[in-house]
């Protein structure tokens, strides 16, 4: 398949600044060529005058079947919330619950301009059915966490999903290793998933300092904070992102930078929760790279990156009482290029340049929220302050048209909104005590 997009009044390449008037050429699942006037002919064609051509937005930390869960038990401490509502209904899905959510986590992301996700959940070969359907990318795996059954989230579990997720045989389906936390896991849990990584290639991806709580809980029963101690057992390396990291000390900063782990910010799901502030302008002094998620639809409750964005730069403006701190392009480098790079994608996706997977989303600028534009610095602001994921149009994914003049073509939008009603009622009523 090939695609050419046609005259896009601005380009976004998160590497190359703000292009106007370029052409793009995406011949199979890469981007072929950019510039003006190409002398190409595609089987389809995007006229992107009046348009904002960039891409794919990814969303590093979710967990999408989480969707069933929406508006569950809102307005909670995040350890009441988990331990008194959300683990008591995540032990009774099914793994066809857990499919539909996929699905409807998938199709929320695509019309809201996301093209690539880093989940963490149960039965997480069905999380990569419904991407390999959806049209979507993303990384997947089951969590691993002791304080849930082991047939529920061991590394017996771990290990089968691991078999099943590579049985897909779908590029756009990538496994990773998921241990929930370091209050979640024993000592010996973590270095058995750290030994599997080595072994395997893959990456890790963790909940880490996300509440004063669970600090506590890893001080008394090592000694040492969740950093320290991960630290400690050699856990810590390149491969590792960590989502939250709320509450972290100048110390727990330089051990991240040394050892360049990834660090994922969910501003809506910590401020929702009360989790606090993670230290985003000191990471990026440090120059930690810092992506962004939305976390679960059941802590947040949607998953619309641009929403995340918005938060992301307001939030450390208010908490610093200083409007000059993350400006509008660093935000969407956390939604980007960084998203790539605390995936592992970094040389893949994250950026419009020859060579990369065409992950590419496509927003109408005629719309009154996005009017006027009046400079390149209007782009990179308009895209965080004022637009919504209701402004994207056109979504690419592996050089494919997954969203088309706002009609998802890969899935039944009313079907999946449907049996993910059906499926939240049916989970719900099972939930009830007996």
């Amino acid at each position: 398949m090939s695609i050419l997009i046609r005259d896009a009044s601005f380009v976004l390449t998160n590497g190359k600044g703000i292009l106007k008037g370029y052409d793009i050429f995406i011949e199979e699942d890469k981007i072929s060529e950019i510039g003006k006037n190409l002398k190409r002919s595609a089987e389809f064609v995007v006229d992107g005058r009046k348009k904002i051509v960039m891409p794919g937005l990814i969303n590093s930390h979710t967990h999408v079947s989480m969707t069933l869960l929406r508006g569950l038990a809102d307005d909670l401490p995040l350890m009441d919330w988990l331990k008194n509502h959300i683990w008591p209904t995540e032990q009774r899905l099914t793994a066809k619950d857990v499919y539909q959510g996929a699905l409807l986590g998938c199709l929320e992301m695509i019309e809201s301009g996301t093209t690539c996700f880093g989940d963490m959940y149960f039965f997480a070969d069905e999380v990569g059915k419904a991407v390999k359907l959806s049209g979507i990318r993303s990384l997947v795996n089951s969590v691993v966490i002791d304080l849930l059954p082991e047939n529920v989230a061991g590394l017996r579990v771990l290990a089968e999903t691991l078999k099943k997720i590579r049985q897909l045989n779908c590029s756009r389906v990538t496994p990773w290793l998921c241990p929930h936390s370091p209050y979640g896991c024993s000592e010996e849990t973590l270095r058995r998933v750290k030994e599997i990584s080595r072994k395997e290639k893959l990456r890790i991806n963790i909940h880490l300092s996300e509440t004063k709580s669970e600090i506590e809980e890893i001080k008394k029963k090592h000694g040492k904070s969740p950093v320290e101690f991960l630290s400690e057992i050699e856990f810590l390396d390149s491969d590792v992102t960590a989502a939250h990291c709320v509450h972290l000390t100048d110390k727990e900063m330089k051990i991240l930078k040394e050892r360049d782990v990834k660090v994922v910010h969910n501003p809506v799901s910590n401020m929702k929760t009360a989790s606090g502030v993670a230290p985003i302008p000191e990471m990026l002094e440090k120059k930690i790279c810092v992506a962004l998620g939305t976390d679960g639809a059941a802590s947040n409750n949607c998953l619309d990156m641009f929403q995340e964005m918005k938060f992301a730069a307001l939030l450390h403006k208010i908490n610093k009482l200083n409007p000059t701190v993350i400006p509008a392009e660093v935000v969407l480098g956390f939604a980007t290029v960084n998203g790539a790079r605390a995936l592992g994608l970094e040389n893949q996706i994250g950026a419009i340049e020859t060579g990369k997977k065409a992950d590419i989303i496509i927003l109408n600028i005629k719309k009154p929220n996005l009017t006027p534009i009046l400079s390149n610095h209007s782009v990179a602001s308009h895209l965080v302050y004022s637009a919504t994921g209701n402004d994207v149009e056109t979504s690419i994914v592996d050089g494919k048209i997954i969203m088309e003049n706002r009609k998802v073509l890969t899935l039944d939008e009313e079907d999946v909104m449907e049996k993910a009603q059906e499926a939240a009622e049916d989970l719900q009523n099972r939930s009830k005590p007996l």
